[in-house]
C-alpha cells in the first residue's frame, strides 16, 4: 500500500519563530524517519505529506495514498487535530486514528470529561471557567490546567490551588497566559497510570500499563510541563499488572469504558488519577499519542510489554484498515 505521512515537525516551527512551549506537542524527525522504516518493513511505501497545509496543497494537485498515517497536531484553535482527519475524509482518503468528530472533543478536556461522566465513567468533580470564576460546588485543593493543550503545558506545582480564595486569580493568570478557558478539578492525590490501548469499538484492548512515579527532585506531586520534558532525571516508569493489583485493574477497566464511550480509534492512551480512597478516575484521553519509539508513552509500554515499535505500528494500521473499504466497494457499516 501507498501510505501517506502527515506530521508537525517541531524544527520546522521552532526556525519559524514558535517557542518550545508552544511546539511541544509537535514530532520530532527521528519519529517520522522510524515510522517510516517500520512502515517499509511491513511491506508498505510510505510517502511523506507533512501538515495540514502541505496535505491541502497536495491533496488539490490530485495526490492520493492508499491510507494516511496521521500524527499531525495542528497548530491553532480547538478544531487543530481534527484538521487533518477532515480534510481526508472530504476527499475520501481512509486514515488512521479517530474522526474529526472525537479529535476535536478530546481536547477540549471539560466537554470530553461531561461526555464520560454522563456515561457513568468515574471522573473529578469539575467545572470549566470561561470568564469570571463562580465558586465550584466542591471543596479545595483544586487542579487547574488550560482546557485545550497537551503535553503538560499551563500544568506545574502553581496548578494546585489550595484555599478557595486563590481560585480566581490563578484561574485568570492562566486564562491570559493561554488565552482559552481554565479547567477546575477537585485535586486527586493518589497514584496515577497511563494506560496504553490498540484498537477501536469492542475490538480495542489495553496492551499495558505504566504508574508514574516523580523522583525526589522532580516537581512534587504533579506530572507536570517540565517533569515531562525533563522525565529521564524526573520520572520512573514503572510497569503494573492488572492481575496482581486490584487498584490497576479497575484504571484499566475504567480506561477502556472511557475509550469506547467517546469512540476512540486505532491505538492511543487514558491517564487514570486515584482519589484520596484509592479510586481510580479518568482524567484525560489522547487520542493522538505521540510515537517517538523511545520517549512516547505509547511505544514505552510496548516495550515494555514486548511489543516492538514495528508491531505496534503494525496493530495501529491493522485497526485502520478495518474501514478501508475493498476495490469498489465501502467498508462494513459505512454510510
Amino acid at each position: 500500500m501507498k501510505i501517506g505521512l502527515t506530521y508537525d515537525l517541531r524544527s520546522e516551527y521552532l526556525a519559524a519563530g514558535y517557542t518550545a512551549e508552544e511546539t511541544a506537542e509537535f514530532d520530532r524527525e527521528d519519529t517520522v524517519s522510524s515510522l517510516e522504516a517500520a512502515l517499509a518493513a511491513l511491506g508498505h511505501t510510505p510517502e511523506r505529506i507533512g501538515n495540514a497545509r502541505a496535505l491541502v496543497g497536495r491533496l488539490a494537485r490530485g495526490d492520493r495514498w492508499d491510507l494516511v498515517f496521521n500524527i499531525a497536531e495542528g497548530l491553532r484553535g480547538i478544531g487543530r487535530e481534527a484538521q487533518v482527519p477532515a480534510l481526508l475524509d472530504l476527499y475520501d482518503v481512509p486514515y488512521t486514528f479517530s474522526d474529526p468528530l472525537v479529535m476535536a472533543l478530546t481536547l477540549h478536556k471539560g466537554l470530553t470529561k461531561r461526555v464520560v461522566r454522563d456515561a457513568g465513567v468515574p471522573t473529578a468533580a469539575f467545572q470549566v471557567v470561561t470568564g469570571a470564576v463562580a465558586p465550584p460546588p466542591f471543596d479545595p485543593p483544586y487542579f487547574i490546567k488550560p482546557v485545550a493543550e497537551g503535553t503538560g503545558k499551563g500544568v506545574s506545582p502553581a496548578s494546585i490551588i489550595r484555599r478557595r480564595e486563590e481560585l480566581a486569580g490563578a484561574c485568570r493568570a492562566m486564562q491570559a497566559r493561554f488565552r482559552q478557558p481554565v479547567l477546575v478539578e477537585a485535586f486527586l492525590p493518589g497514584r496515577e497510570f497511563t494506560v496504553g490501548i490498540v484498537g477501536t469499538d469492542s475490538r480495542a484492548e489495553a496492551i499495558g500499563t505504566i504508574e508514574v512515579h516523580l523522583r525526589p527532585s522532580a516537581e512534587a506531586e504533579v506530572y507536570s510541563y517540565v517533569n515531562k520534558e525533563r522525565y529521564k532525571e524526573l520520572v520512573e516508569y514503572r510497569l503494573v499488572h492488572p492481575e496482581e493489583d486490584p487498584v490497576v485493574a479497575e484504571g484499566v477497566r475504567v480506561a477502556l469504558e472511557a475509550w469506547r464511550v467517546l469512540g476512540c480509534r486505532d491505538g492511543g492512551r487514558v491517564d487514570i488519577r486515584c482519589d484520596g480512597a484509592g479510586r481510580p478516575q479518568f482524567m484525560e484521553v489522547n487520542p493522538l499519542a505521540g510515537l517517538h519509539p523511545e520517549h512516547s508513552d505509547l511505544p514505552i509500554i510496548a516495550t515494555r510489554v514486548g511489543l516492538s515499535f514495528q508491531d505496534l505500528v503494525a496493530r495501529i494500521l491493522d485497526a485502520a484498515l478495518e474501514r478501508v473499504p475493498p476495490a469498489g466497494g465501502r467498508a462494513p457499516g459505512e454510510l
